[in-house]
């Protein structure tokens, strides 16, 4: 068996490709965003594109957002762990990746043309509501395919081979429920009678992605200091939530409720347990300040999150751009950042992800103008709803500094791809030679 090609980083070429992939999808969607911010500061421009309206642009923006940057890091991180450049499945990890990035352009195509589900970040209908799962099933087969045939180094550990079959199975549900999620009639997009979520909703939400966070480090870090304790402890609180949502049930509680405010408080203690969780291992230099950005910006989420959730606040931002600044502040702040310190693990200690250090200021500083300028906005919005609508100086400044914080997270994305691009240069060369 040859061995598995690798980049001029030291990163396989399995993983590598996902990087680049990822990288290309980040800096796709945030053109898309720079356009719409130009949009509502100059709506004329959008004169001479016939149906290809905000309402059409939007969409676009949020899933390339989700399914391509914030997902195929994670894609990444499987393809390690699972040893697929040592594996028999390698030769296929190329296509695999290909065809996740083709169903998403085949999602963009019937987003732009109007053929949207209604459901926010489930708007896969139609043709593209097939082929988007086919794509995630295509991957969970190479997987499968490669945890089957492990190459040399891959470890066959008893405990290890375990873990691999019980993600496998978990991972197996993955495109079902995301077929079936995307249908209107599944479930309702929001809540009928407070039109807003409930605690028991956004507890389910965030339990689930404190698992994902839970189990990163092990496919990615060494350890540097006995983790099993702090481990056991979130292990413990996370299995006790978890119980906790299954009780609370999924009906139409409103946020006035003590029970749902509860609940919403029970995830505060992860501000500090996730941080001590990874502080257990050891990181590589370019990788740690992205992962002292990603504690920063997810204790704001926690902590927004559960204020913004009370009683007199949510009744007060939750349908203003308050809610935008709360996805600003999830995506481009916390997951973002959690990706990018992905990529720099992935990429080795070139952090080839990472760009240039200008480029890690001003894109916290993009994300940070925009959830402050969004936030501020939204309150404003809460008592009144024309400043939204009616043109003003302060609603043209809002808007226009919306659009030079876009501008400047754009341009770090093209300094992350450009040298992507290099490296992938220097990659080939380095085979060739």
């Amino acid at each position: 068996m040859p061995p598995a090609e690798v980049s001029s980083a030291g990163t396989p070429d399995s993983e590598w490709e996902a990087v680049r992939h990822s990288l290309g999808w980040l800096l796709a969607a945030n053109c898309v965003g720079v356009w719409l911010a130009a949009l509502l500061l100059f709506p004329r421009l959008n004169e001479g594109l016939g149906e290809w309206t905000y309402g059409r642009w939007a969409p676009l923006h949020l899933n390339l957002h989700l399914y391509g940057w914030c997902s195929l890091p994670l894609v990444g991180w499987l393809l390690r762990v699972y040893r697929v450049s040592s594996s028999g499945a390698r030769a296929w990890s190329r296509a695999v990746v290909w065809g996740w990035s083709l169903a998403l352009i085949f999602g963009a195509g019937s987003w732009l043309a109007g053929e949207v589900s209604g459901k926010l970040f489930l708007d896969w209908r139609g043709m593209a509501r097939v082929l988007f799962p086919l794509a995630v099933l295509l991957l969970w087969v190479l997987l499968a395919w490669a945890w089957l045939t492990p190459g040399p180094g891959a470890g066959t550990s008893r405990g290890g081979r375990l873990a691999g079959a019980a993600g496998l199975l978990l991972l197996l549900a993955v495109p079902w429920v995301l077929f079936l999620a995307c249908d209107p009639r599944s479930y309702p997009p929001v809540n009928h009678e407070t039109g807003g979520p409930t605690g028991a909703s956004l507890l389910d939400s965030t339990l689930a992605v404190v698992a994902i966070l839970l189990v990163l480090p092990w496919g990615c870090g060494r350890p540097a200091r006995s983790p099993g304790r702090v481990f056991g402890l979130a292990a413990g609180l996370l299995t006790a939530e978890i119980g906790l949502g299954i009780a609370l049930g999924h009906g139409d509680a409103t946020h006035h409720q003590p029970a749902q405010i509860g609940a919403l408080a029970c995830l505060l203690p992860w501000v500090f347990l996730l941080p001590a969780c990874y502080a257990r291992f050891d990181w590589p230099a370019p990788a740690r300040r992205w992962l002292r950005a990603c504690w920063f910006w997810w204790a704001l989420l926690v902590v927004g999150s559960f204020t913004a959730f009370l009683p007199g606040v949510l009744d007060r931002v939750k349908f203003t751009n308050a809610l935008v600044a709360h996805s600003h502040l999830a995506m481009a702040g916390f997951i973002s950042s959690l990706n990018l310190f992905l990529l720099a693990v992935m990429s080795g200690d070139r952090g080839v992800a990472l760009g240039r250090p200008w480029s890690f200021s001003v894109w916290q500083g993009g994300v940070l103008a925009q959830v402050l300028v969004l936030a501020a906005a939204g309150w404003r919005e809460g008592v009144d709803p024309a400043f939204t609508f009616v043109p003003g100086g302060t609603r043209q400044l809002v808007l226009a500094s919306r659009l030079a914080a876009g501008v400047l997270m754009t341009l770090a994305a093209v300094s992350w791809w450009r040298r992507c691009g290099r490296a992938s240069g220097l990659a080939r060369a380095g085979l060739a030679a």
